[in-house]
């Protein structure tokens, strides 16, 4: 099962996370979400248990726990959205491409 845990504290970090959910069973995968610009943690993460019993008993106690300074949230993970591939952009016919030649001057 994924679980969502959500007002991490910038100071949280993966492994930080995975060690409080290893005292409930096994953890699959775990991560705290970085943001790619700044480099500090989103605050939030992710973390997956194969056990769904174990899972469930995990967000029960760590759910509005306070970890690290701040009250946490803990909640089973909705299923992320499915992404619509985006339209391929129709293909412009190229132009023809005319070399400029500067007008010259005639003489009269």
């Amino acid at each position: 099962m994924k679980i969502f845990v959500a007002k991490l504290a910038f100071k949280t970090t993966t492994e930080d996370l995975r060690a409080l959910f290893e005292q409930f069973g096994t953890v699959e995968s775990c991560k705290v979400i970085m943001d790619h610009e700044t480099g500090r943690s989103k605050c939030y993460g992710f973390v997956e248990m194969p056990n769904d019993a174990e899972a469930y008993k995990a967000i029960v106690e760590t759910d509005e726990t306070v970890f690290m300074g701040n009250e946490l949230q803990v909640k089973k993970s909705r299923p992320q959205a499915a992404v619509a591939p985006k339209p391929e952009k129709p293909v412009r016919p190229k132009r023809p491409h005319h070399p400029y030649v500067p007008k010259t001057e005639e003489l009269s």
